[in-house]
């Protein structure tokens, strides 16, 4: 069996520094270069009737989860000036996600609006994405190219139908066309996304880019599916590039919960040895011997421990078979059979509790470590 290369063993080039944030109270971070692969997600629904501070309590609380910069997706004016207010109150990165109408990207910079994504080829003219640029390098705004394996320009996608180059090839002749005129315009602060549905595509197209480029990129696979499958996708895709040193950023897009986004996403980081820290959680996957409900407590616990600012291993088993004696090597861990509950520390009993007062008695035996 080939062993996988190390982070150490890059076979890419290393790219440039973009830097995004930094105005305002928005947290400055740098993407690409030797800085840690950032974690991204996306606003599920529409700003125009949120309350902000409300808005951005949520986005704080996704932030303790481990994600770093959040996107959102700017349809029209108004919601362009929400997000504008937003940015002057959030220090999280905001993203505005722009199409069609440059004038809502030129509304986003006028406040603290840490990055633009734009597709240059549904913004209109020539003209129209050097308003943008202009824009950018006047408030230091990094751009985001983005192209989707759906939406090809139409020449390239007429060459893909007829077999003259494949979507992959595609992806990145698309990219090619938006880069060459930001590199007319002298405009380096840019980041490019080229994300199709299927692994391999995704695989192909951003080996293929990084090999020619010192540009960021921002890894996903798009409309990928719900959370199952959806995972499993992102995971095979941004695993295999991240391993490869290809990846400045991430996003595991999900038709599921943004928080659900956000762990798969982190989990995929830590996987591949680029986020360390914070809770792991450990969980059997429950059998015929069951005497503790795995799935609930984990469903009750799981966002909340991902918050957590602590360097532990937490083990939730369903059976006496996996508690103690195969999780010995965590840090705290819960089981129990019928109605006693028994939470145990690196392997020892600490407290054996009803089933009743199961998550007072583990909450505090966390707080403890």
């Amino acid at each position: 069996m080939t062993a996988m290369p190390s982070l150490e063993e890059k076979k890419y080039k290393k790219t440039r520094v973009v830097s995004l944030g930094g105005r305002g109270l928005v947290k400055k971070i740098l993407i690409g270069g030797e800085n840690p692969c950032s974690l991204q997600t996306m606003w599920k629904s529409p700003l125009i009737n949120a309350d902000l501070t409300e808005v951005r309590d949520k986005i704080l609380e996704l932030q303790l989860m481990g994600m770093d910069i959040i996107r959102f997706a700017v349809p029209d004016m108004e919601s362009a000036e929400k997000l504008v207010a937003l940015s002057k109150i959030c220090p999280v990165p905001l993203v505005a996600d722009i199409h069609f109408d440059y004038k809502l990207a030129l509304k986003c910079m006028e406040g603290d609006v840490a990055k633009i994504r734009i597709n240059p080829g549904n913004i209109g003219s020539q003209e129209r994405v050097k308003k943008v640029v202009e824009a950018a390098r006047k408030t230091g705004t990094p751009l985001r190219i983005g192209i989707n394996g759906g939406s090809l320009p139409k020449d390239l996608n007429e060459k893909v139908l007829k077999g003259d180059m494949t979507r992959s090839q595609a992806l990145v002749s698309a990219a090619e066309r938006e880069v060459e005129y930001f590199d007319r315009e002298d405009f380096s602060q840019i980041i490019v996304s080229m994300k199709a549905s299927s692994v391999q595509e995704t695989i192909s197209c951003n080996r293929l880019f990084a090999s020619k480029y010192d540009i960021p990129l921002h890894l996903g696979v798009t409309e990928a599916g719900p959370l199952v499958s959806g995972s499993v996708k992102n995971a095979v895709a941004l695993y295999t590039l991240l391993r490869e040193g290809i990846g400045s950023t991430i996003r595991v897009s999900l038709s599921d919960s943004v928080e659900n986004e956000i762990i798969a996403g982190r989990t995929i980081l830590e996987e591949c040895g680029y986020k360390k820290g914070g809770v792991t959680l450990v969980s059997c996957p429950r059998c015929g011997r069951v005497g503790f409900d795995v799935h609930e407590f984990v469903k009750r616990w799981q966002k909340e421990l991902m918050k957590i600012n602590k360097n532990i291993t937490v083990a939730v088993m369903g059976c006496v078979v996996n508690g103690p004696g195969e999780a010995k090597h965590a840090d705290i861990g819960i089981t129990g059979v019928g109605d006693k509950v028994y939470i145990f520390k690196k392997g020892e009993i600490a407290a054996q509790v009803s089933l009743e007062d199961a998550d007072n008695a583990f909450r505090r035996e966390l707080d403890s470590l």
